[in-house]
């Protein structure tokens, strides 16, 4: 029996989970040895469309992301579906795709559409009521109850911290299997949302450089109480330096050799997306290979 994702959340020390955004950075992900990979809509919003994360990826934009990564990736996918992409029979649907595609948690939000980043300002959110109902479509929607729907609620931002602790725990009493109460300002704002609800179910913890949660790494938050621990935009933000680098070097040398030896070459690739292995799998298939020696 292997463990399932949902066992491996309820025991220390939280599960750091990398945002991803396509099959390539997903791979790398678990090739580098983390246990889970989020599947980022900021990220995919960034590399897919080079846009800013305000509502702009659709559902099916994220689905393909999600069966390319899972071709690629046997870790558990926690999958950002925004706000489920319209009412309480769209997020049924969403979940249903997903779970198809390959998502072992699906997370859903309260922010009324066109969403946007949970850390920028000018967030409006959904009654509570329409949330619940979202929320219990999602779970009924689900085919296993290994699949996970994490609620998510920006409330802290828009109505305060107590509405965001009520809603917390209405979308917990609906169906949720974890909580995401995004964007505590503080230190004590993030004790608050364990001490209310931590214990009920697994609390996700956002780490976004520039963001408005503080940064602590994956030690401090585990002993604050959080079980999973999400970097949606790290890669994203690590990359884009070293691309602007690059090119600034191309344009002012004509050539990359003078970068060369901040980059990986050909083999280098081929080595960490499997080429040899694929080529060798492929041949057992090749009429050729196959022939007996004369």
């Amino acid at each position: 029996m292997t463990e399932s994702f949902k066992q491996r959340l309820a025991r220390a020390p939280a599960v750091l989970a990398p945002g991803a955004y396509d099959a390539l950075t997903a791979l790398l992900i678990e090739q580098a040895g983390f246990e889970a990979i989020y599947v980022s809509g900021a990220a995919i919003a960034y590399t897919q469309l080079g846009r800013p994360d305000i509502g702009l990826v659709a559902f099916d934009q994220v689905a393909d992301v999600v069966g390319r990564m899972r071709e690629r990736t046997s870790l558990p996918l926690i999958v950002d579906a925004d706000t489920g992409y319209g009412n309480a029979l769209n997020v049924q649907r969403t979940v249903r795709v997903l779970e198809q595609r390959g998502a072992t948690a699906v997370q859903i939000e309260d922010q009324s559409f066109p969403k946007r980043c949970g850390h920028l300002a000018g967030k409006s959110i959904v009654p509570m009521a329409e949330m619940i109902g979202k929320v219990k479509a999602a779970a009924d929607g689900r085919r296993s109850t290994d699949t996970l729907i994490i609620a998510r609620t920006d409330a802290i931002a828009v109505e305060g911290m107590d509405a965001a602790l009520d809603r917390a725990s209405a979308y917990l009493e609906a169906g949720a299997d974890v909580l995401f109460v995004e964007a505590p300002r503080t230190r004590q704002e993030m004790q608050t949302v364990v001490k209310a609800v931590g214990g009920r179910a697994p609390l996700i913890a956002n780490m976004v450089e520039g963001g408005r949660t503080p940064m602590f790494n994956l030690d401090e938050l585990s002993e604050l109480g959080f079980q999973l621990v999400i970097s949606p935009g790290a890669i994203v933000r690590a990359v884009i330096p070293v691309v602007e680098e690059f090119l600034a070097s191309l344009k002012t040398h004509g050539a990359t050799k003078p970068f060369a030896d901040r980059m990986i070459d050909l083999a280098g690739v081929n080595a960490r997306i499997g080429l040899d292995e694929i080529i060798a799998h492929g041949a057992q298939y090749d009429p050729a290979a196959n022939e007996p020696a004369e």
